[in-house]
């Protein structure tokens, strides 16, 4: 198959949809698929340099958030390149411009258009205009627009299933969580990571990552780590990532006198990811927006239990102890990181362990969406 991919979110942007698309890119063509990526333009990309199969359309900052772009122009090239590839398939994976371009496109030359929901909007309103001009409803009628007359959707959660249905979204559904490439971390050197950061190797280190955005309610698990260091004084923690929140992050800290105790990164390139996974003893996380876990399910495939929030996808995924535990309340979280960091041995079940990340590798992913094209093309071509 021929794939065109519309995203307005891709490498080197750092963001579970950029890691998404990514991994689906290098499963699809692993399995003998032509993938073309119709993107933004970054300013962190050479124009110069040439990218294999990737198209970028001019673009903007996004209002408010300006780490994500908007392209402004390209749509009559986009169906240029997409016919002179002779796509069979366009995957769209934004809502925005290059979503609408890719549905542009699709309609122009008869072939499906299909569409991966990566964002719960609603979590993110406050962006914009302080939250003053979109609504909830907002996002309800822009995406039940958008979604109509999609040849099919794919869901990275059942949760992103729930909401979609609730918007009033009736075209077909199929839940497709983002996989892992099990390969990339299930090995990397520990050693030399904790020296950079003269973390002792008997330290208890719990680990977070994800973009510093208020969202993410990172200020909770800092203020849940001063609990924990009182029945653990030796642990630390290691916040990775950037963004908006991040000062406010650094002086809840100061205020609270961890500043020997966590750790700020910064942005850390995708390549080192997992060096950070397995410098740590457990991955830890108090974020309630999650529309998909894909650091959970890197944490598993590093070898680390995971402690977070409780919801129908998270207990799912941490459906046994050897894997970790998903709370409810602030003493749970507290209770649950001591017993792992005291009893690491406790809990471990290698069996368990691996049919987990067989049901979550990228291989699986990528097998399943191509299902899923196959279907969407077959039944394309029959209505």
């Amino acid at each position: 198959m021929n794939i065109g991919i519309f995203t307005d979110t891709y490498y080197p942007q750092v963001s579970g949809v950029a890691t998404s698309i990514k991994t689906l890119r290098e499963q699809l063509e692993r399995q003998g698929h032509n993938v073309y990526i119709f993107t933004t333009t970054d300013p962190g990309v050479d124009k110069n340099i040439y990218e294999r199969n990737v198209f970028r359309f001019t673009s903007i900052p996004f209002v408010s958030f300006t780490d994500r772009r908007i392209a402004i122009r390209g749509a009559h090239r986009a169906l240029h390149v997409a016919q002179a590839v002779k796509l069979d398939i366009i995957h769209t994976q934004t809502e925005f411009s290059l979503g609408v371009m890719g549905k542009y496109v699709a309609r122009k030359m008869n072939i499906p258009c299909v569409h991966t929901y990566h964002t719960m909007y609603e979590d993110y309103l406050h962006y914009i205009a302080n939250g003053k001009l979109l609504k909830p409803v907002h996002v309800k009628q822009i995406s039940r627009s958008f979604l109509q007359n999609m040849n099919g959707i794919i869901a990275p959660s059942d949760r992103v299933l729930t909401t979609l249905r609730g918007y009033g979204v009736t075209e077909p559904i199929t839940v497709i969580p983002t996989g892992v490439d099990l390969a990339k971390f299930s090995k990397a050197d520990q050693v030399d990571y904790r020296k950079k950061y003269a973390i002792a190797a008997d330290t208890p280190l719990l680990l977070t990552l994800s973009r510093l955005a208020y969202e993410k309610n990172i200020d909770r698990l800092i203020d849940a780590f001063v609990r924990i260091k009182e029945q653990l004084p030796a642990a630390k923690l290691m916040i990775c990532g950037d963004g908006p929140a991040r000062e406010d992050l650094e002086n809840q800290v100061k205020r609270l006198h961890l500043t020997g105790s966590v750790i700020f990164t910064g942005e850390i390139s995708n390549d080192q990811v997992p060096h950070y996974y397995h410098m740590a003893n457990l991955f830890v996380s108090t974020s309630v927006s999650e529309s998909q876990g894909l650091t959970y399910n890197e944490a598993l495939a590093s070898g680390l239990k995971v402690v977070t929030t409780h919801s129908p996808y998270t207990d799912e995924l941490l459906d046994q102890v050897c894997l970790g535990k998903t709370y409810s309340t602030v003493d749970e979280f507290v209770s649950d990181v001591v017993e792992y960091l005291k009893h690491p041995e406790k809990y471990r079940n290698e069996k368990v362990l691996a049919q987990k990340l067989k049901s979550i590798s990228a291989e699986n992913f990528g097998k399943r969406v191509i299902h899923f094209y196959e279907h969407c093309i077959d039944e394309y071509q029959h209505s």
